[in-house]
């Protein structure tokens, strides 16, 4: 569209004028007339460019290099566990009642004749979760759980793990001499992550330890929320054995109210001070909730003496 104004000329308005007037239009030979007048100018950029031609042909010589995404697979829950060797030599020297450390005394033969035939009852019926406990106070509920934990975790390729619930008086952490005792009461209610509370001191082995007696210890272990997270953790670590160390059977409730959570218990007799009366209540006690997996006899007198 062209641009129109109007002017006075000599007192008279004129027609309407364009601004521009159109040019003919180029014909071939004016086309190269042009062509001929900008080809005597110097333009090095011009002059300089490739014919389309010699431009390379880029789809055909570089191909984009296509890497497949594959995706990393994230390590197991059970390696994110934090690595917490125990002190060999600490223990040797302070000659600790561990198997581990004295695989040639007739306690540490023991303790692998126990697990053996405690893997092949587990085994048999698929169960993975046992509670050790004895029947009153210093019998070696403690003594037992660890060592036989202990020994479980010789199996290869196996995942064993060893939780304190003894919340009356915690005792793992200092048979085993760690000084990281853990929170199980936060672990249980959900405040602490499982990979914050579980160490590992061995590749086979886990533990979860109490930092300091809770006087609510059977409410917290009858807390649903506390079975969920308990099942929860075995999920997730696929461990093939879980120990739990419990208070006295008949001191208090907590193994009463801990017996849905366990496929078994062994009971431990002190053979300085357990009575067959006490085990008759055990007995008594677990029948019709639980399996009662075996009697260990700790502290029996034999020709050797106490062992």
């Amino acid at each position: 569209m062209k641009d129109f104004v109007t002017a006075e000329l000599d007192g008279a308005e004129t027609a309407l004028q364009p601004l521009w007037k159109d040019e003919p239009a180029m014909t071939q030979q004016g086309f190269k007339k042009f062509r001929r007048r900008r080809g005597s100018r110097q333009d090095p950029v011009i002059e300089d460019a490739p014919e389309l031609a010699e431009l390379p042909k880029f789809a055909d010589q570089v191909q984009p290099e296509i890497i497949a995404q594959v995706p990393v697979p994230l390590p197991e829950p059970w390696e994110l566990l934090r690595r917490v060797p125990i002190g060999v030599r600490e223990h040797q020297l302070a000659r600790s009642p561990l198997v581990n450390f004295f695989r040639d005394d007739p306690a540490a033969k023991a303790f692998d004749l126990l697990r053996t035939r405690l893997l092949h009852t587990l085994k048999a019926h698929g169960w993975k979760r046992v509670a050790v406990a004895a029947p009153t106070a210093g019998s070696g509920a403690t003594f037992t759980a660890v060592n036989l934990a202990l020994s479980l975790a010789r199996v290869p390729h196996s995942r064993t793990i060893l939780m304190d619930l003894n919340h009356r008086r915690p005792g793992v952490a200092d048979a085993l001499k760690m000084d990281q005792p853990g929170n199980m009461s936060g672990f249980l209610n959900g405040d602490v992550a499982m990979e914050d509370h579980l160490i590992r001191p061995a590749e086979t082995l886990a533990l979860g330890l109490t930092d300091a007696p809770d006087r609510n210890a059977a409410e917290i272990l009858h807390d649903s929320y506390s079975a969920a997270t308990l099942a929860d953790m075995i999920d997730r670590t696929a461990a093939d054995v879980v120990i739990y160390d419990l208070p006295p059977v008949l001191e208090y409730d907590d193994l009463a109210a801990f017996l849905p959570q366990v496929d078994g218990v062994l009971l431990v007799s002190d053979g300085t001070q357990t009575t067959a009366a006490h085990l008759a209540a055990c007995e008594k006690m677990l029948a019709g909730h639980t399996e009662l997996l075996g009697v260990v006899l700790n502290r029996a007198r034999n020709a050797d003496g106490l062992i």
